[in-house]
C-alpha cells in the first residue's frame, strides 16, 4: 500500500513559525503556508506520526470524507441530528467502528448512577427477590428492597408491589421491561416534543437518577453494577475512569445503611477486583460530590468531611465537586468562603467543578468559569460557556487546565442541538486543552466513551480532525487525570502499546478490505 506525502514530520514546520512571525499581511500566494498553519494550531496538529498512522490517517481520511459527504447529501448527518435519532446511524458508521477499536484512555467526566447501560439494571437488578417498586403521580417510578412486612409507605407514592408477583400477574412482561427502561433514561422518539424546555429536561433527568439510585443503593446491587460498569468500559477501550460520586447511604436487605467511608472502600475493592481479573485495565477513582442546592452551613460539613475522607482515602479519592443544574442551583462565589476553607487550613482538596453547563451570558452561573479558576479547580466539568469569557479561556491555557468536553450530554440536555455549532469546535481549532467524556452515557442511551469521541471526531472537529487528533485526546485524558505521576507514565506505557496495536488491528482489516 502506497502512503501519500503527509504534512506532520516534515521541514515546513519551520516555515509555518517563520510565517506565523512575519509582520506583512499574507498574499493569495501564501495559501497552502496558511491552510498548514492552521492544521499545525488544531489539537493534535503538532504530533509527529510513524509511517502506520499516515496509512491509517489516509484510510481514516477517506472514509470520514465519504461520510460527510454522504451526510451533506442526505441531510441526515449524525452529529446535526438528536442523539436519540442518530444513534442508530452511528452505528452504521465505519468511522465509528474503527473509533470503538481505538484506545481512549481515561473517561474523566462520568456519574456514578449512569454509568452503565440501562439494560443491566432492568434485566438485572429488578429481577433480584424483594424487589418492589411503586409508582409516583408525576415523577415516575422507585424501587427498593424489602423483606417481607418491611415496607415502608413512600411519600407521594403508590403501595409497594413485589415485581416478582407483578410479572407474574401481566400478560406482557416485555413491554412492561420497556417501560422500566424508559423511566431509567431520557431516551425518546420525539425529544423535541417531549421536553420542550431545559427546566422539563432536568426534572426528567433528576427522577432518572432518583429512580436509578434507589436500585443501585441496594448493597448487592452496588457493587455489581460498578463491576459491570467498568467491564462496558474495558470493552470499549477505556482504561481507567473517574465519577463524580454523592456517595449516598448503601442499604441491606434488613435496612442497615452503610456510611460514605463503606461506599469507598467498595469502590476500590470493586476496582482492584476488577484490575486483578483484567491487567490491562488501570483502575478507577472517585469524586465526591455533593449538590449544589446545599446551604452554607450544609457545604461547610461536606466540606469538612472531604477534607477527612481525601486524607483517609488518597488512593481512590480524587477531590470534590458540586453537581446538579447549574442554572438552578448556587453559583460558586455563593459558597467561596467555605470552598477556601482548605486552603487556609494548609490542607489538600483537588477540586474538580462544573463550571459553565450553560447558555446564559453575564449572570453569576455563567461566571462559574472564572470562579473555578480563583478557587483553583483542576479541570472544568464541561465549560460550555467559556467561548463568552475570553478572561477564563487565557487561564485555562496558560494554566493548562482542561475543559471536560460532553458533547452528547450538552445537545441532550438541550445547550446547543447541532454538534457542529458546539463551542468546542473553536477550541480544538486552537489547541485548547480538553478531554472527550460521556457524562452519564446510560441516561442517554450510549455505552463507554466511543460515541462521544465519534461525536467530537465527525461533528466538533468536521474534516480538519485527524488522526493525530484523536490521539492527543487520548492522550491528554491520562495527562489531567488524578492518578499519580508514577501512574500517568505506567498508563502512557500501556497505552502506546494499546494503540499499536489497535493500528495494526484497522490496517489489516483495511488489506483485507474487510472496513
Amino acid at each position: 500500500m502506497s502512503t501519500p506525502n503527509f504534512r506532520k514530520g516534515t521541514a515546513a514546520f519551520s516555515v509555518i513559525f517563520l510565517f506565523a512571525a512575519c509582520q506583512t499581511f499574507p498574499t493569495p500566494a501564501d495559501r497552502d503556508t496558511l491552510m498548514k498553519l492552521e492544521q499545525f494550531e488544531f489539537i493534535g496538529g503538532n504530533l509527529l506520526s510513524t509511517k502506520k498512522e499516515l496509512q491509517l490517517n489516509y484510510i481514516l481520511e477517506k472514509i470520514k470524507g465519504k461520510e460527510i459527504t454522504e451526510g451533506m447529501k442526505t441531510g441526515k448527518f449524525p452529529p446535526a441530528m438528536h442523539f436519540f435519532r442518530a444513534r442508530e446511524l452511528i452505528e452504521q458508521s465505519s468511522v465509528f467502528n474503527i473509533i470503538q477499536k481505538m484506545p481512549k484512555g481515561a473517561g474523566l467526566h462520568l456519574h456514578e448512577y449512569a454509568l452503565l447501560s440501562v439494560d443491566w439494571l432492568v434485566k438485572n437488578a429488578t429481577y433480584l427477590p424483594n424487589c418492589y417498586i411503586c409508582f409516583t403521580p408525576m415523577d415516575g417510578i422507585r424501587f427498593h428492597y424489602f423483606s417481607r412486612n418491611q415496607q415502608k409507605r413512600l411519600a407521594n407514592c403508590s403501595e409497594w408491589i413485589l415485581l416478582e408477583q407483578y410479572r407474574k400477574q401481566i400478560q406482557n412482561v416485555t413491554e412492561f421491561d420497556n417501560s422500566l427502561y424508559r423511566n431509567l433514561t431520557l431516551v425518546t422518539e420525539n425529544p423535541e416534543e417531549a421536553y420542550q424546555s431545559q427546566n422539563i429536561i432536568w426534572k426528567k433527568f433528576a427522577n432518572v437518577f432518583t429512580a436509578a439510585s434507589s436500585l443501585i443503593s441496594y448493597a448487592p446491587v452496588f457493587k455489581t453494577y460498578f463491576y459491570e460498569a467498568l467491564k462496558e468500559f474495558y470493552h470499549d477501550n477505556v482504561q481507567y475512569i473517574e465519577i463524580r460520586a454523592l456517595l449516598l447511604p448503601v442499604y441491606e436487605l434488613d435496612g442497615t445503611l452503610h456510611d460514605k467511608d463503606w461506599s469507598i472502600m467498595a469502590y476500590q475493592e470493586v476496582a482492584r477486583q476488577f484490575k486483578n481479573d483484567n491487567p490491562d485495565f488501570v483502575g478507577a477513582k472517585v469524586i465526591f460530590s455533593v449538590h449544589r442546592k446545599l446551604n452554607n452551613s450544609e457545604m461547610k460539613t461536606m466540606i469538612n468531611e472531604a477534607m477527612e475522607l481525601y486524607k483517609k482515602f488518597p488512593e481512590i479519592l480524587a477531590g470534590f465537586d458540586m453537581v446538579g443544574q447549574e442554572d438552578a442551583g448556587h453559583p460558586l462565589w455563593y459558597f467561596k468562603n467555605e470552598l477556601l476553607i482548605p486552603a487556609k487550613m494548609g490542607i489538600k482538596l483537588p477540586y474538580f467543578f462544573h463550571a459553565g453547563e450553560t447558555d446564559w451570558e453575564g449572570m453569576s452561573i455563567d461566571e462559574n468559569v472564572l470562579d473555578a479558576f480563583l478557587l483553583n479547580t483542576s479541570r472544568i466539568g464541561h465549560g460550555y460557556s467559556m467561548n463568552k469569557h475570553p478572561v477564563a479561556k487565557q487561564f485555562s491555557k496558560k494554566f493548562d487546565v482542561p475543559l471536560e468536553v460532553c458533547p452528547i450530554s450538552n445537545q441532550v440536555l438541550m445547550l446547543v442541538s447541532n454538534l457542529q455549532n458546539h463551542p468546542a469546535a473553536a477550541f480544538m481549532a486552537e489547541g485548547h486543552p480538553m478531554v472527550i467524556s460521556a457524562d452519564d452515557p446510560a441516561v442517554f442511551g450510549a455505552r463507554g466513551l466511543s460515541y462521544d469521541f465519534y461525536e467530537a471526531f465527525m461533528g466538533i472537529g468536521g474534516l480538519k480532525a485527524e488522526l493525530t487528533t484523536l490521539k492527543q485526546l487520548a492522550l491528554n485524558s491520562i495527562k489531567y487525570s488524578a492518578m499519580s505521576a508514577q501512574m500517568k507514565a505506567e498508563t502512557i506505557k500501556l497505552w502506546l502499546k494499546k494503540w499499536d496495536q489497535f493500528l495494526d488491528v484497522v490496517l489489516h482489516m483495511f488489506n483485507s478490505d474487510e472496513l
